[in-house]
């Protein structure tokens, strides 16, 4: 049976770094004990490897399935450090998804962030759609069940987005107008 929401878990790090980090795991089995959910991890690749799935044109690939991210519904990032920042960016161009989310459409996964450093989103505010500003165990079931009523209900990126926001620890950077 297939599943109604596919979400991306992205460790913005190599395999070996990302698989000792807590959060996934869990997140990863909250998801998929989730009816109509499905829930596969991704990883930075290593420079070498980098290098060879830009040479062949080769799209970021999940780990389980070997999925190109640009299928699914949601790519959600775990910030646990400030030098992954890049890293997050150079995901997306190798999934070919634009990295400003005000480039991305209807067409494209909502990428969604949180972590440690997701406390302090604004450096990140022009690329990620939302942030789950606290611990993403007890937002992801919400968020997913939310966007899935979205999907459902055939909403747009806007409205999706926007009744995502009102789940309380999701921020939406393009929900503001920021003046400095």
């Amino acid at each position: 049976q297939a599943a109604e929401v596919r979400v991306a878990l992205g460790y913005p790090d190599v395999y070996e770094i990302g698989m000792s980090n807590l959060a996934l795991p869990i997140l990863y089995t909250i998801l998929n004990r989730q009816a109509q959910v499905l829930a596969e991890r991704v990883f930075a690749p290593w420079t070498d490897m980098e290098a060879a799935i830009r040479q062949a044109s080769i799209p970021l690939l999940s780990l389980e399935s070997k999925r190109p991210l640009s299928e699914f519904d949601i790519i959600g990032f775990s910030l646990g450090y400030e030098l992954t920042y890049t890293n997050v960016l150079n995901m997306l161009d190798l999934a070919g998804i634009p990295v400003l989310a005000g480039d991305r459409d209807d067409s494209h996964p909502l990428i969604v962030a949180g972590g440690t450093c997701a406390f302090n989103p604004e450096p990140m505010a022009d690329f990620i759609d939302l942030f789950a500003i606290g611990d993403g165990e007890e937002l992801a079931a919400e968020l997913v069940n939310t966007f899935r009523q979205c999907k459902r209900e055939g909403c747009k990126k806007r409205e999706t987005v926007s009744r995502l926001a009102t789940i309380p620890g999701i921020y939406a950077p393009s929900l503001f107008d920021t003046d400095y």
